[in-house]
């Protein structure tokens, strides 16, 4: 990545917080809960997630244990408004079945170690890709790992930073050597801050059609594509 735009990706980060401040993602009571919004909220909305997430509570099983013990049918029915239910059940129980059966229910023997162990650990898990296993990391671990989505994808590549074809362990290591801090609680507030922008950008104005780069907090930055074909 050149210095040029390292130094984008930098300013980009003050154009966002300046526009919606500090976002404090990810919305969780508890570390549990992030970790399995994080499993479910593969190829969905947040607002089908928040939906199955009110299920378990509503049914007192949000915790390792009691989740686990709920046949696999019953959890999908929970779980049902994030889609894919099925599948998501299965993942979900392969998450659990490590963290109970290896780690005694415990996230912070999950999570204890090196951060490359640990994402090892987790990407070892069924259904735990690379997306998921970084938003873990980030947002419930306390490790300091960069997570790549489609929106950064699409945000980078339309303001020429990336191509959109990137891997994502390339971007991840771009984006990591791009955006230090001087400490490390700073560094985790950062990456976790600086995802959520971009989530937020992403949802609100590089859509994937019809996107709005006139109105976009980061339509001022010299690499910007401009608008696209809607």
């Amino acid at each position: 990545m050149s210095r040029d735009a390292e130094n984008d990706l930098n300013q980009a980060y003050i154009l966002m917080r300046t526009h919606y401040g500090h976002l404090h993602w990810w919305p969780g009571e508890t570390p549990f809960e992030v970790c399995v919004g994080a499993v479910l909220t593969q190829n969905t909305s947040w607002t089908n997630v928040e939906r199955a997430i009110a299920n378990l509570k509503a049914a007192r099983v949000l915790n390792p244990r009691r989740l686990f013990a709920l046949p696999e049918a019953e959890l999908a029915e929970l779980i049902h408004p994030s889609g894919y239910h099925n599948v998501k059940a299965r993942r979900l129980r392969a998450f659990l079945s490590v963290l109970i059966e290896q780690f005694d229910g415990e996230l912070s023997r999950l999570f204890a170690g090196a951060t490359a162990s640990v994402r090892q650990r987790l990407l070892a898990i069924n259904g735990i890709g690379p997306e998921t296993a970084d938003c873990l990391l980030l947002y419930a671990g306390g490790h300091a790992s960069f997570v790549i989505d489609a929106y950064t994808k699409r945000i980078f590549s339309r303001h020429h930073w990336c191509q959109e074809s990137v891997a994502y362990e390339e971007l991840k290591r771009r984006c990591e050597a791009s955006l230090p801090r001087a400490n490390a609680a700073e560094l985790l507030d950062y990456w976790q801050d600086y995802h959520a922008q971009l989530v937020n950008i992403g949802k609100d104005y590089c859509r994937k059609r019809a996107p709005d780069c006139a109105s976009c907090p980061l339509n001022v930055l010299p690499h910007a594509a401009g608008p696209l074909p809607a």
